[in-house]
Parts: C-alpha cells; sequence; structure tokens
C-alpha cells in the first residue's frame, strides 16, 4: 500500500522557510552589478576627462546608446524565448541601404516615371521589411527545426549579401530629400530634439516602455518566460510556443529596422556594411542587463543598463584617447565578466518550491490506484 508523507495538513511550507532572506551585500552587488557598473563607469571617466560629465556629452553618448538599445531589446526577446539571432546587424544594414534606395525614387521603367515616396512610407516599408526577415527566422526555427544560430547566420549572409547586390558596394548618399519631390525630413530622426531630446532616445524609451509592458502586462509576456523556461512543459499547458517564437524574431526585426533607420539618418548616408557586429553588443548588452542565454529570464531594464554600460565605456575611452584596439579588448573583458557573473547568479538560485496547494495531482492519481 502506497503512503503518503506531509509535513503539515494545510500542505504550506514550515515557518522558517517562509521567512526574509537575510540581507547580503554580495547579493545586492551581483544583482545590480549592471547599474553598479554603469555608476563606477561615470564616476571614473568623469574624473580623467573634464569633458566627460556634462549634459551635452551625456545626451551625445544617450543618442549613440540608442541604437544598441533598440537593438538589444529586440534581441532580449528572442533570448528570452530561448534562441539567438545573429542576423539583426545585417537586417540594420539592409533596412538602411532600402530605405537610402527608396529615398533616391523607385524608377517605374513601363510608365517612364520616378517615384519619390515620403519618409513615412519609407519607414513603414523599412520596418515591414525587418518584420519579413523576422519572420523568415522565425519561419526556419519553429517550423522547420532549424537551430536558431544556424538559420540566423545564413539570414545574416543573405541580408547582407542582398545590401551589397543593391549598392554595388556603394553608399547612398545626401538622403535630405527635396522640398520640391516632397521626400525631405529623414534627417528628423537623427538630428532633431524634442524636448531638447534627441528623437532616438526618445524611440528608444518608447520602445522600451511598451516591451516592458508587454511583458509584464500581457499574456504573450507570460508565454514568452514559460516557452523559454521549459518550451515543451509550456507546450504542454497550451502555450502557442510555435506562433510566440515567430513574433518575437518579428519584432526583433522590426526593431533592427528601426535602428537602422535612425543610424542611417544620422550619417545622412546608408552604406551595405552598416552593423557588421551590431549583433554582438546586442547580446553583450543583453548579457551584462542579467539575463540568461538559456532563456526565461531577463527584463527590459536590465537590458537597456547593459546597452549604457557598453555605450558610455566605449564614449569614455574615446573621449580620453584611448586606442581603437584597447576598445575592443576592454569590451570583450566586460562582456566574459558579465557571463562569469550571470552563470555565479543562476547557479546560486535555489529551485523553485514545490506547489503548496496539497498533493500533486501526480502523487494523487497513484494514491487512487492501490487498493484502500
Amino acid at each position: 500500500m502506497l503512503t503518503m508523507t506531509d509535513t503539515t495538513k494545510s500542505g504550506k511550507r514550515p515557518a522558517a522557510n517562509r521567512g526574509s532572506q537575510p540581507f547580503s551585500i554580495g547579493k545586492l552587488l551581483l544583482e545590480g552589478r549592471a547599474f553598479f557598473a554603469l555608476i563606477a563607469i561615470i564616476v571614473v571617466f568623469s574624473i580623467l576627462s573634464p569633458y566627460y560629465l556634462s549634459l551635452a556629452n551625456f545626451l551625445i553618448m544617450a543618442s549613440h546608446v540608442a541604437i544598441f538599445g533598440i537593438l538589444a531589446i529586440g534581441m532580449l526577446l528572442v533570448i528570452l524565448s530561448g534562441g539567438i539571432d545573429l542576423s539583426v546587424g545585417s537586417t540594420l544594414g539592409l533596412s538602411g541601404v532600402v530605405a537610402g534606395a527608396l529615398m533616391q525614387g523607385v524608377t517605374i521603367d513601363m510608365a517612364g516615371v520616378v517615384l519619390f515616396p515620403p519618409v513615412w512610407v519609407v519607414v513603414v516599408l523599412t520596418c515591414a521589411l525587418g518584420a519579413l526577415v523576422g519572420l523568415l527566422n522565425g519561419v526556419l526555427i519553429a517550423f522547420f527545426k532549424v537551430p536558431a544560430f544556424v538559420a540566423t547566420l545564413g539570414v545574416l549572409y543573405v541580408a547582407r549579401g542582398i545590401a551589397l547586390l543593391m549598392t554595388n558596394g556603394l553608399t547612398y548618399n545626401n538622403l535630405g530629400g527635396r522640398p520640391e519631390l516632397g521626400n525631405t525630413g529623414f534627417d528628423w530622426l537623427g538630428f532633431n530634439r524634442l524636448f531638447g531630446i534627441p528623437v532616438g532616445v526618445l524611440v528608444l524609451v518608447v520602445i522600451a516602455v511598451l516591451g516592458s509592458l508587454v511583458l509584464t502586462r500581457t499574456a504573450f509576456g507570460r508565454w514568452l518566460y514559460a516557452s523559454g523556461g521549459n518550451a515543451r512543459a509550456a507546450e504542454l499547458s497550451g502555450v502557442p510556443v510555435k506562433t510566440v517564437q515567430v513574433c518575437v524574431y518579428m519584432l526583433s526585426g522590426v526593431c533592427a529596422a528601426v535602428a537602422g533607420l535612425i543610424l542611417s539618418s544620422q550619417l545622412t548616408s546608408a552604406g551595405p556594411t552598416a552593423g557588421t557586429t551590431y549583433e554582438l553588443t546586442a547580446i553583450a548588452a543583453v548579457v551584462i542587463g542579467g539575463a540568461a542565454l538559456t532563456g526565461g529570464r531577463g527584463t527590459i531594464q536590465g537590458t537597456l543598463l547593459g546597452a549604457f554600460v557598453i555605450g558610455f565605456l566605449s564614449d569614455g575611452l574615446v573621449i580620453i584617447g584611448i586606442s581603437s584596439y584597447w576598445q575592443t579588448v576592454f569590451t570583450g573583458a566586460v562582456i566574459i565578466l558579465a557571463v562569469m557573473l550571470n552563470a555565479i547568479q543562476y547557479s546560486r538560485r535555489a529551485p523553485a518550491p514545490a506547489p503548496t496547494d496539497g498533493p500533486s495531482a501526480s502523487t494523487k492519481q497513484a494514491t487512487k490506484a492501490q487498493p484502500a
């Protein structure tokens, strides 16, 4: 006869386990490492350079961070699902090239006319292109079971190759448009400011707020965390795992397209090599922000902090005159350290407690199966 043991009639944990965990300085530093690293970077470079700690410089650095931050938010969604997207840098470059081509005019040979679409049409079509690239990634991964690393690596080369073919390796310049053609305003994203804040930074804030609301207040956010934590269990629980995977890759593609528009606007040009290695920077921002590369753990706030850590570190090294080669070394060291700290943080976490509403369903079934 099968017997069950239970420490309490109500199924609750003992009072000793329900108490709050003791305060730990080490735990605080570990979980808030991105924030403390950002503060340390600001303090150190403010001491080393009199030009670093100024509002004007902070706004300039924030406009640089906006591009990486937008890419990193899209990357976070993919990593939360347990995947990876290596194609965001190439999608950024391809989006910029397509936007540049549209700003140069679309020739219709049969009608013998050249159409110059307004800027809002260029933005919509470019974002649609990013979603299409993401859809390709998602379908390959979710339905054809191609490993995310391989699928997105292949799309990386395809997108970059298309951008090179479209331009023959050249760059589209002078994207400001002409008033008589009705296509001016493309530089608004890169140079204009609202309330003294660069438009690119405001776009980053809007995307971050929307992303945070989606992750914390919607069923899609719960599905995403569940899919990344345990895809098989989530699928058995009724979560549309494949749909979630396709959606996050599409959102990542849209984020890459928006970043490509902002970068092209800031440079007033669009080249096929733009965004090279940006996917690595996006992944680094997500990791520094505390997300787990295995999926299911991470926040928008942490990812933004990670993006600012990388951006402020890189710009600080430029301001004090450090060689670009050493910048690469420092950035790589920060990434390695972040991964090590992530491993320490998640390895120390205790496993989730068992359900406390009484015996589990499997135990109940096993009990009923035994004779009285």
